[in-house]
């Protein structure tokens, strides 16, 4: 019978294998499609803006530069071998990159496209982008992860300087696994040819792929790894792709656009402006390394030839945050605002600036809005400790544990808010508990500290049976637990036989005064 019945789940399980197995639009081989085209669809619409967030935020100073790489964009997605609602976006980020998310969310960084020479190379990179949406590549991902997993993802997705990831939290936190996944050597090079067939069928030389891939590999080559490191992290040059697009491309007729002029003319901006976004790269650079008055004169340098530019302004108010003058913070983060109201940053860091100004209902507000736009540790701590002080400890605990998602520095100061907070009602959710018997069967109490801080006044409660009636006890255990720390403790209580019933309850904890 037990053979029958693992025969059958076996069967089972290979019926419905076989019913999530669908038909890729863009090879027409057969495969696993755990992900449902309306839930690839879901995520991306749904991971796009705090991913864009992540990334440095929309590039708004040129709505023409947005407009010309989305027409290149849907003239690649118009020949495509799969229909979907195709976003393109230009994000003001000087990392020479691009992404793809699941449903045709598609991103390239300003950074990028001054590394670009035609719209010939704009539309390999674009198409390389919608192979990848295209042929379900971020979905397979996932998949590779749920099957792995169980539905740890998706539970995840259904639950709710310029890179900014390590900071976003809850849903939020699947865009950035999703944006910083690097891709398989068999799907990188479907998206090179399929994206080189996008390019003749639109019209484009995909001659222009083969040059672009040979510059990169030769700046591979030539060990310039900081600019490599933010290039295609997800997209390795290699010498085998070179050779593969060179074959891809031989099969084309050469009579393709490269679009040198208009491609020149369509950036003109980007290259004019280039230097002062490399000077703001210098200075983000110097603020990370504690020299602040470096920070201060690239950004003034940078905004003398670019004064409508809101990270520029967000730097001087990030150096004047290091100096503690939380007032010129507030003006610089307001500037910022002016020119993009739309990026999180901006906000976040005004509203923290307002924190130490004990403005709190501005404070508030702006970190409030933030979070519409990205969920972060930073954002939620501090809207965790606003609460605390009206004294709202519901909504204190919800902001303090959404911010200990993250590892940050935030993060990880919401863990030890959550325990603080919570211990006194709850000791038994954060103090561990284990029992055994000594060699004369009395009972043994083995009481464990899994968190960051030390804990005291450790009661615990226990109750056994003892001819016919339910007895407790309580003990108190010496002396502080430190962090991670464990103590065992002798109850006296015994002797129990093994098969006797007994349980032992952690009754009171406290943090200790450090």
């Amino acid at each position: 019978m037990k053979r029958r019945l693992a025969s059958a789940s076996a069967t089972a399980a290979a019926a419905s294998l076989l019913a999530a197995c669908t038909i890729n639009p863009v090879t027409g081989e057969r495969e696993l499609a755990l992900v449902s085209a309306a839930d690839e669809v879901a995520i991306g619409d749904s991971q796009y803006v705090p991913s864009r967030q992540m990334q440095g935020g929309d590039y708004v100073r040129e709505p023409e530069l947005t407009r010309y790489v989305d027409a290149v964009g849907q003239r690649l997605a118009a020949v495509s071998d799969r229909a979907l609602p195709y976003e393109f976006v230009v994000l003001n980020s000087s990392v020479p990159n691009a992404w793809a998310l699941p449903g045709g969310k598609i991103a390239v960084n300003r950074g990028l496209l001054l590394e670009l020479e035609s719209e010939a190379q704009l539309a390999a990179v674009i198409g390389h982008e919608i192979v990848h949406a295209a042929a379900r590549h971020g979905a397979q991902a996932m998949q590779r992860g749920l099957l792995l997993q169980g539905a740890v993802l998706a539970a995840a997705v259904a639950g709710r300087g310029s890179d900014h990831s390590g900071l976003a939290v809850g849903a939020a936190s699947v865009g950035a696994q999703l944006i910083n996944q690097r891709h398989g050597r068999e799907a990188e090079l479907e998206a090179d040819r399929y994206g080189m067939q996008y390019m003749a069928r639109a019209g484009y030389d995909p001659a222009a792929a083969v040059s672009l891939q040979e510059t990169f590999l030769r700046l591979s080559e030539g060990r310039e790894q900081g600019w490599l490191a933010g290039l295609f992290a997800s997209h390795p040059p290699s010498a085998e792709r070179v050779r593969q697009n060179r074959l891809t491309a031989a099969a084309f007729p050469r009579a393709g656009e490269l679009g040198r002029e208009p491609y020149a003319a369509a950036t003109a901006g980007l290259r004019a402006t280039s230097n002062a976004y490399a000077a703001y790269d210098r200075g983000r650079t110097a603020l990370a390394e504690g020299d602040i008055d470096a920070a201060e004169r690239l950004a003034r340098e940078a905004l003398r030839a670019v004064p409508d530019e809101g990270h520029f302004h967000a730097l001087l108010g990030d150096a004047a945050l290091e100096r503690r003058r939380f007032s010129d913070a507030v003006g610089h983060f307001q500037d910022a605002i002016g020119r993009n109201d739309r990026f999180f940053y901006y906000r976040l860091r005004r509203g923290l600036a307002h924190e130490r100004l004990m403005q709190w209902d501005d404070a508030r507000i702006d970190l409030e809005a933030s979070i519409a736009l990205l969920p972060t540790a930073d954002a939620h701590y501090a809207l965790g400790a606003l609460a605390e002080r009206r004294g709202d400890r519901a909504a204190a605990l919800e902001n303090y544990r959404q911010a200990a998602g993250s590892s940050s520095a935030a993060g990880q100061a919401a863990q030890d808010a959550v325990v603080r907070l919570d211990l006194p009602a709850n000791p038994g959710q954060y103090v561990s508990v284990r029992t055994g018997l000594d060699a004369a069967g009395q009972l043994l109490v083995e009481i464990g500290n899994p968190t960051r801080l030390s804990l005291a006044d450790i009661a615990v409660v226990v109750r056994y049976a003892d001819q016919g009636a339910v007895r407790q006890a309580r003990r108190v255990l010496p002396g502080p637990l430190p962090p991670n720390g464990a103590q065992r403790l002798a109850t006296g209580l015994g002797p129990f036989a093994s098969e006797q019933a007994y349980e032992v309850v952690i009754e009171t904890a406290r943090v200790a005064t450090q």
